[in-house]
């Protein structure tokens, strides 16, 4: 599988290569405190992080067609990270975004950008049919992402993801490729985007405030 790089004005995405490995390293040390709440770790105990091994993962993953790895770029700085993950074809033909960007890029329009050009390759240049993002409840700034872009709202998924040391709630939000035919992109930038349809319902909201009662 061949990755382009995807661009609209100032902002990219690029495929990852293995050099990136020390800008990384850096860029995710210079925002510990700013990624740390949100990072995905290990329910069976701390490990550590080598950004060539990790970046090589990533490459591997893409070779056997199971996932996308791109380094976002605003101004031809890097400004963070977007893996696509989880592809199937066939029956299901579907995928998931995460997504990571430096503090000093936030409220840049970066992340929604970054998101909306690489749900677009996926629908329109893979031939995938649904793309899924999930979302802490507490993070306000993806949570704005989604709805920026129109991804909509499908439920509450408990105890998900171990982040940031346990298992974490999720709200998870989707978008097939039949409800967007012009392109993610094009519709945000158009003014287009549906009313509401990725806010989160109040009840829900309240569920994750909730504790799961485990047995």
């Amino acid at each position: 599988m061949s990755v382009p790089t995807l661009r609209d004005g100032s902002i990219a995405i690029r495929p990852i290569r293995v050099r990136d490995a020390r800008r990384l390293e850096r860029e995710l040390l210079d925002n510990r405190s700013w990624l740390r709440q949100w990072e995905a770790t290990n329910p069976g105990g701390p490990i550590g992080f080598d950004a060539k091994a990790s970046i090589r993962s990533l490459l591997a993953h893409e070779r056997t067609g199971n996932g996308v790895p791109f380094v976002i770029e605003s101004d031809g700085e890097f400004a963070g990270q977007l893996n696509v993950s989880g592809m199937s074809y066939g029956s299901l033909s579907s995928a998931s975004i995460g997504y990571w960007v430096a503090e000093r890029f936030a409220g840049k329009n970066v992340t929604p950008t970054a998101v909306a050009l690489a749900t677009d390759h996926v629908f329109f240049g893979l031939g995938l049919h649904r793309m899924e993002i999930c979302i802490r409840p507490e993070n306000a700034a993806s949570l704005r992402v989604v709805e920026k872009l129109g991804f909509r709202y499908e439920g509450l998924r408990r105890r998900f993801i171990h982040i940031n040391g346990d298992w974490r709630d999720h709200f998870c939000f989707a978008l097939t490729v039949e409800e967007i035919p012009e392109g993610v992109l094009r519709r945000w930038k158009d003014g287009r985007v549906p009313a509401g349809v990725g806010s989160v319902p109040a009840a829900d909201k309240a569920e994750a405030e909730k504790p799961l009662r485990l047995r």
